[in-house]
């Protein structure tokens, strides 16, 4: 091509960038296809959209119950109760009034429908780690298709929830009945030194024979935990831990305390546990500081945030800050976003031994505050609300829409700015325990997507790019595990993994999809996600994701800018045959028209542009 044909060509592309006027979102009557799908655990309906099924792996031997292989139904609930329960964890932590003999008595609870079920799950190379209640299993995913069981880890004590660090393996206990030997017996003592409460480390240098290095005692055990990596040290990493449950006693654990601040200011309520761990010698470990994440800035009162209870008539029953349920660090910006029981917090962690609290929020719609997803950019977090626990049907067609749902901010000066709700759109059964659970970034360029785990809900994908108009884009869903008894299952997690999304189903196992293309999402931006290859993944642990200068991350852009309408119908096959095809110095002529045009937009449009302009500037 000539110069003179390569600037014609690139000046065309100046007619290409308007917005059709009157432009209108096509809405639609037709039923979803969720409503209604027949019961079963392996024969249940199945709905579909945006997304498919590639394999399913049903749970090995020793994390299932035999008498119940779908689960143990749960107990049953009365009205009263279920109108005002509200906390996630099944243990909650001691009200403050009570005494220290209750509050470091271990539970003892007479349902065990969770003490098999699947977990969350973590990623190194091409492992898959999966957390269950009775320990953990690893699969190879070196073939996504076929995931095939390496090692089984029986060693009971729930959540059972993992991340991964080289060749270091975190898992949280918070069960009385976790033994330090990971016995199956459990602990019948009220007091004993056999329990373990607290995150294990294990050593997985050879995945085939994982061997406990360390066990890290805690007060409260560990609900939860967090991976925290500092730039500045690579010589250790640290764990937050988030306990729920009610603190021990002093004389199993030395130091624990359940008692009300005003009567112990040394309470193990209020705070979180930070643990170092050494990663040449992992045995070391130890808690480090137990920071008041919560507490007053005037007053100092650790105690500092919501108290408990509702926001006035017609509003959730919240529960009291003090714990948080889960927290998820972004090193590369600074900050972390805890779901802390009561409130939204933002800190931060550019000391991860001393994290600072920049910011709070509540919302008189949320029951519990329960995990937080940031977008790419860091400046945006979605927060999940447990209504329910998970263990309730909170997806009726009667629930109201913001109740059990994700609240979306964003990020301005470090201050958290609500901007809007988002639920799963398709009501559920009675017989169908959902709510908002968790989820993890699709590394789509240009768009700030979700796909997030609703329990029997099924797996969503939500477009968050505008935070105030989320959307769904996609979704998988099964029929109840049984139609006439609650039975709790589903997905606790689903998270998205070079090029696949994986789903911990808490009775039937684990699950691998694959997106597919429709107007919602192109093929060409799930193959730009797909360039993202990640060596490891803790979703409570981001890193930030870059993109190659490539056609195809550049075509994505293309077809976000067609699906906006910022291109004419008319110019698409031209815009697109330049991008697939053009040499270096017809894109570089492109690249500076659209970059002035952009100049000229805002919104995603703009950005869209801008990274178009600036990619077709680098493909070479």
């Amino acid at each position: 091509m000539t110069c003179l044909a390569r600037a014609l060509a690139a000046s065309a592309f100046v007619a290409v960038f308007a917005v059709p006027a009157g432009a209108q979102t096509a809405t639609s009557s037709t039923p979803d296809p969720r409503v209604g799908l027949k019961a079963g655990v392996r024969d249940a309906g199945v709905a579909a959209s945006g997304m498919e099924l590639l394999a399913n792996v049903p749970k090995p031997e020793g994390f299932f119950d035999p008498k119940f292989p779908a689960g143990e139904p749960n107990p049953p609930m009365s009205e009263e109760t279920d109108k005002k329960e509200g906390a996630a964890s099944t243990v909650k932590a001691p009200a403050a009034s009570k005494s220290a003999a209750e509050a470091s008595k271990p539970a003892r609870p007479a349902w065990g429908g969770l003490n098999f079920a699947n977990s969350d799950l973590a990623f190194s190379g091409n492992y898959l780690f999966v957390g269950n209640f009775s320990g953990f299993n690893i699969y190879d995913i070196s073939t996504p298709e076929k995931p095939a069981l390496l090692t089984s880890v029986v060693c009971p004590g729930g959540q059972g929830d993992v991340s991964v660090h080289g060749n270091l393996l975190f898992m949280s206990v918070e069960q009385t009945r976790g033994r330090l030997d990971c016995g199956v017996g459990g602990v019948e003592d009220p007091v004993s030194k056999a329990r373990f409460r607290g995150v294990r480390i294990f050593d997985i240098s050879d995945v085939k024979t994982p061997k406990q290095v360390a066990a890290v005692q805690t007060c409260r055990g560990s609900h939860t935990h967090t991976l925290v990596t500092d730039p500045k040290d690579s010589a250790n990493v640290y764990v937050y831990g988030s306990g729920t449950s009610g603190a021990r006693s002093a004389e199993e654990l030395e130091g624990c305390s359940g008692k009300d601040p005003k009567e112990d200011p040394q309470t193990a309520l209020f705070s979180i546990d930070v643990i170092k761990v050494p990663v040449a010698r992992p045995q070391d470990a130890q808690i480090v500081a137990r920071p008041r994440i919560f507490a007053d800035e005037k007053s100092g009162n650790i105690a500092g945030l919501w108290p408990g209870g509702d926001h006035g008539p017609g509003t959730q029953k919240t529960a009291t800050t003090n714990q948080c349920h889960d927290i998820t660090v972004y090193p590369e910006v600074g900050l972390a976003a805890g779901a802390c029981s009561g409130n939204g917090i933002l800190l931060d962690i550019s000391e991860p031994a001393n994290p600072n609290r920049l910011d709070y929020v509540s919302d008189k719609n949320f029951a519990y505050w329960h995990s937080a997803t940031f977008n790419n950019d860091g400046t945006k977090v979605v927060f999940t609300d447990e209504w329910g626990g998970g263990m309730r049907p909170r997806c009726l067609a009667t629930d109201q829409a913001n109740w059990g749902a994700n609240a979306i901010f964003d990020i301005v000066d470090r201050k958290l700015v609500f901007k809007s709700y988002h639920k799963l759109p398709a009501p559920q059964t009675a017989t169908e325990n959902c709510v908002a659970h968790n989820g993890s970034l699709v590394p789509v360029p240009g768009r700030d997507l979700m796909v997030q785990a609703w329990y029997q809900g099924g797996v969503s994908v939500m477009d968050f790019t505008d935070s105030s108009h989320p959307k769904e884009i996609a979704f998988f869903d099964r029929g109840p595990l049984d139609a006439e008894k609650l039975i709790t299952g589903g997905y606790w997690s689903s998270y998205w993994y070079n090029g696949r999304i994986y789903g911990s189903e808490m009775s039937r196992g684990v699950d691998v999809f694959g997106l597919t293309a429709g107007d919602q999402l192109t093929q060409n931006e799930i193959d730009a996600a797909s360039t993202v290859q990640a060596k490891s993944f803790n979703v409570q642990h981001q890193d930030k994701v870059t993109f190659a200068a490539s056609r195809v991350v550049a075509m994505a852009y293309v077809d976000q800018l067609v699906r906006s309408g910022a291109v004419q119908a008319d110019r698409v096959e031209m815009l697109k045959g330049a991008v697939k095809t053009g040499d270096a110095a017809q894109l570089t002529l492109i690249s500076g028209r659209l970059g002035e045009r952009a100049a000229t937009l805002t919104g995603p449009d703009a950005d869209h542009m801008k990274a178009l302009s600036k990619l077709l500037a680098e493909i070479r």
